[in-house]
């Protein structure tokens, strides 16, 4: 069984990240969409609401499961067995970014592929953190998320007024 890990913060997880789920899916058998913990950076969702917005627009996948680490990510793929990393690149900078991250990765395990998706023309300008700009700004989501993860925003508005 081929078994991918598909890395990242997902604070929140964005119609991007489905675009490139939705195309990785076709290639492996199985994909670990792993919600990873960065102690650097403060997220806007807790893990388990990360976990349950994920979950929540995975439907169409019969082969997605979602998991969170707050190890490393190379780690976890050895304990999932897994053959390959999954990541998208948007830009140029992406690509200097996961260039680094790619040779780390392979120092750690020689074994384990890194396979690149391209994000889609409409997703080239799309983040998690564009989106969560966009919302504190008052600006309309709709199409950057999932139904159930912009009403996951809107809870928050609600709470905080």
């Amino acid at each position: 069984m081929r078994i991918a890990v598909y890395p990242g913060s997902f604070d929140p997880i964005t119609n991007g990240h489905l675009d490139i789920l939705k195309r990785a899916s076709k290639i492996f058998d199985h994909i670990i969409l792993l919600i990873a913990i960065n102690p650097r950076k403060k997220g806007k969702f807790s893990l388990e609401k990360r976990k349950e917005m994920a979950e929540s627009v995975l439907g169409e996948f019969d082969n997605v499961t979602v998991d969170f680490t707050s190890g490393m990510t190379i780690d976890y793929c050895r304990k999932a067995n897994a053959v390959a990393i999954v990541r998208g690149l948007r830009d140029e900078n992406d690509f200097a970014f996961e260039l680094e991250i790619a040779k780390v990765y392979k120092e750690q395990n020689p074994d384990i592929e890194i396979v690149y998706f391209m994000a889609s023309r409409q997703y080239e300008s799309l983040s998690s953190t564009v989106v969560k700009n966009k919302h504190e700004l008052g600006e309309d989501i709709e199409n950057l998320v999932p139904h159930s993860v912009e009403i996951s925003f809107d809870k928050i508005k609600a709470f905080l007024l």
